[in-house]
């Protein structure tokens, strides 16, 4: 049994999103603040957190920062911000998804689906290392080496990695991409891929403003070359 753990200071909508969890056989641990949020985080070990944004103490960004700093755990973040900084900022810092309110409960369900299903996949262990002069990726033990230092890498990194390793050097459309990396309901959030795509070739990349491994084609997808 999957365990979840709903943060928002929304009663109502924590008590609808619980039934419905618990219905389909989570176990839910609920929290209406980020203080009591990162408690609950620490002391349940969850499988996935659905994170709000707008809580009255710690807003739900730092609630996520925290969170990342010591664990790769799925989050799915709602919030009633629409304005694309907000998403991106929550992408940035590491959170799986991002779903505006209002949502229908069938889609949210879909997303916890997914999210949970990437959490515990591992990237394909048949996967050969790849390496570069700079830095190196092993896709067995997600062990990534980057100037001689070890980098950690999220497990949404790691299977966007793995899936343009698959075909090193050749375009991989974004759709193709959205939907290995997020699923099959995914396809045209081409903002996903930018936001972590900057993150990787901040921590892989010696020049990010200059990337020469993961590149871009614009209006169509991304390649990862060797050398």
């Amino acid at each position: 049994m999957s365990a979840v753990l709903v943060v928002d200071d929304e009663p109502h909508l924590v008590r609808t999103l619980a039934i419905n969890l618990r219905a389909r056989d989570y176990a839910v641990e609920t929290a209406g603040d980020g203080r009591s949020a990162l408690q609950a985080f620490h002391d349940t070990a969850p499988d996935l957190v659905v994170l709000d944004l707008g809580l009255p103490d710690l807003d739900g960004v730092e609630v996520l920062r925290r969170i990342r700093e010591s664990s790769d755990v799925p989050v799915i973040v709602l919030s009633a911000r629409t304005d694309s900084v907000d998403k991106v900022e929550a992408l940035d810092l590491g959170a799986d998804d991002y779903v505006t309110k209002p949502f229908g409960m069938d889609e949210f369900l879909a997303r916890v689906r997914v999210a949970l299903r990437r959490g515990r996949e591992e990237t394909d262990q048949d996967e050969p290392p790849f390496t570069t002069e700079h830095f190196s990726l092993d896709f067995s033990d997600r062990h990534a080496v980057v100037r001689g230092g070890e980098v950690r890498l999220t497990p949404t990194e790691w299977r966007l990695l793995a899936t343009l390793a698959r075909r090193a050097g050749h375009l991989v459309s974004q759709q193709e991409l959205l939907r290995e990396v997020w699923g099959p309901a995914y396809g045209r959030e081409s903002n996903y891929l930018r936001v972590y795509a900057n993150q990787l070739r901040r921590k892989l990349e010696p020049d990010p403003t200059r990337p020469r491994y993961l590149l871009t084609e614009p209006g169509q997808g991304y390649r990862l070359v060797g050398g």
